[in-house]
């Protein structure tokens, strides 16, 4: 058996943290618009990356938000706090990580999913064992919605 000397140990430890997570490698970059006195949009960004997605966020004024919501097909009944982008989709609200994924890998045509107001339970909005049902929801390109996912 061969064991390491000190130097060697220090090297590739030093080497590993230096590479980071190696999952955030091959998800893409989700990025985050919100309010920035919304901590619970926060609590979401941290759920996007313990899911290995790499996160940027800008904090924007609430008529400048509602704007960027409109421009990219958002209806009013169909809105949250905060507004993700990832890979030409949009991700408004509290989504869990496992639907973006999932919404990756299968590349429906649409502009993409919303859980619409801040659900009790959702990622960011509290305790999971404790949330209140909803739906995660596909929003089509002509701005219509059927339920992509459903946490009762």
């Amino acid at each position: 058996m061969t064991t390491l000397s000190r130097r060697q140990f220090i090297a590739i430890t030093a080497a590993l943290a230096a590479a980071g997570p190696l999952r955030a490698e091959t998800l893409p970059k989700v990025h985050v618009v919100k309010d920035p006195g919304c901590g619970c949009c926060n609590d979401w960004i941290g759920h996007i990356r313990d899911a290995g997605f790499p996160v940027s966020f800008e904090d924007t004024e609430p008529g400048a938000l509602a704007e960027l919501k409109a421009s990219l097909g958002l209806q009013a009944g169909q809105v949250s706090c905060h507004t993700a982008q990832v890979e030409g989709y949009v991700i408004e609200g509290h989504v869990p990580a496992s639907d973006v994924k999932r919404l990756l890998a299968e590349r429906p045509d649409a502009i993409g999913l919303a859980v619409p107001g801040m659900p009790f339970g959702s990622p960011g909005m509290g305790p999971e064992s404790e949330r209140e049902p909803y739906d995660v929801l596909l929003i089509a390109r002509d701005g219509t919605a059927s339920v992509f996912a459903r946490y009762e």
